[in-house]
């Protein structure tokens, strides 16, 4: 897939990186990636994989933009209070990039529509902020052997790991069932740029994952303190009783 001179323009600083070079790009212009969620963390992670030239994003939510959103969802302005989160996204990452291929589905992802939605892509992103909808991706992406970065992110923290169906710890065999109860939202607090930190590794961890690059945080739960500013790598391993993938 060869990269038109306007687009050996705009990755020239990707076309320079040994491993990348023009015939990464071509791997990243071919590559398909599903983000679950155009809140916190799907829009610093959209926004880059579309700068990057991932050639194909799909971006999936069923919420409107509210103004309690905007505190960290960079995907969404002022002006767009009430439209869906997916046509706010399309626009903001359409003006950023109009080579990249869109695809919006502004609805959530259910054990029904998962199998069919998740087969036409390389990658998943879990950018959701409640365990059903996290349970949910990982059995689904278990279930259709897509590989995924799992991220969740709470006052001044949040952690973030990749699974690789079949070959790596999965969601359930770190966290076993979702708690009893759901947590409403607005009751959570959150740093406004925590988002920011943790969606970018997650993009970072696709784009790793096309390329062939480096590696992954397979079998590693990383865990960001905002507050001390530190990393914290915690080893996880699959479990022999893990009800999904044991």
């Amino acid at each position: 897939m060869a990269l038109t001179p306007d687009q050996r323009e705009r990755y020239a600083r990707h076309l320079l990186l040994p491993g990348v070079g023009e015939e990464g790009q071509a791997v990243l212009k071919a590559g398909r990636v599903l983000v679950v969620g155009a809140g916190g963390l799907g829009s610093p992670c959209s926004l880059y994989l579309v700068a990057a030239g991932v050639g194909t994003l799909g971006i999936m939510d069923a919420d409107s933009v509210e103004l309690s959103n905007l505190q960290r969802q960079l995907l969404h302005a002022t002006g767009d209070i009430g439209r869906t989160k997916v046509e706010s996204a399309s626009e903001t990452l359409w003006r950023l990039n109009p080579d990249v291929k869109l695809v919006m589905y502004p609805e959530r992802l259910t054990a029904s529509n998962a199998p069919e939605i998740l087969a036409t892509y390389d990658f998943v992103v879990d950018a959701t902020d409640n365990f059903e909808s996290k349970f949910l991706i990982a059995d689904a992406c278990h279930a259709t052997g897509k590989p995924y970065s799992h991220a969740g992110i709470l006052n001044f923290g949040g952690q973030t790991m990749t699974v690789l169906p079949g070959k790596s710890a999965c969601y359930r065999c770190v966290f076993g069932e979702p708690p009893p109860g759901p947590t409403p939202e607005a009751a959570r607090g959150l740093l406004g740029v925590l988002p920011g930190v943790i969606g970018t590794i997650q993009a970072t961890e696709a784009l790793k994952f096309l390329l062939g690059a480096g590696e992954l945080l397979t079998d590693t739960l990383l865990v960001y303190d905002a507050l001390k500013m530190t990393f914290r790598r915690v080893s996880v391993k699959r479990d022999p009783a893990c009800v999904l993938c044991g």
